[in-house]
């Protein structure tokens, strides 16, 4: 009987799981990313708290890339920018789940655990998996998603 109650909590998770990395997928389009477009969203108690992705500072042209290709250094990822959005309001990141298109770099990896934030969720792979085993080191539960469809 607890099994049961287990199986389905899980099954009803991973479909609203599903649902916020979509709308994570979507969200990444709005970014001006040519090379990459990554989108994000805190979700705490089943509300949407925050959203961002990648692109440049308020005030700066939108185009994240110079004339040779490369992405400019100051460009912001989605997952700082979602998180520098919280902490512009009353809410808290404190206990909510990040959901994001891409696994987040070591950079963003320390402010997603110095945000409060417990849950990770994510679809794609980042070149780089030194943010993911530090999340881990740090306590925080993390899922990879694929197919958000289903």
């Amino acid at each position: 009987m607890q099994t049961n109650f287990l199986t389905m909590q899980r099954t009803k998770q991973l479909k609203f799981d599903r649902a916020y990395l979509r709308i994570a997928r979507e969200w990444g389009k709005l970014s001006h990313c040519n090379r990459r477009q990554v989108g994000a969203l805190i979700v705490k108690d089943r509300m949407i708290i925050s959203d961002g992705y990648n692109g440049t500072p308020t005030g700066f042209e939108n185009p994240c890339e110079d004339e040779d290709g490369y992405t400019k250094w100051y460009v912001l990822h989605a997952e700082a920018n979602a998180i520098l959005k919280v902490a512009g309001s009353t809410q808290s990141c404190k206990g909510a789940t990040l959901y994001i298109t891409m696994s987040p770099c070591k950079d963003c990896s320390k402010l997603i655990h110095q945000s409060g934030i417990t849950r990770l969720v994510y679809s794609i792979d980042y070149k780089d998996n030194s943010g993911l085993n530090f999340l881990e080191k740090a306590g925080v539960e993390i899922e990879q998603i694929t197919e958000l469809d289903g």
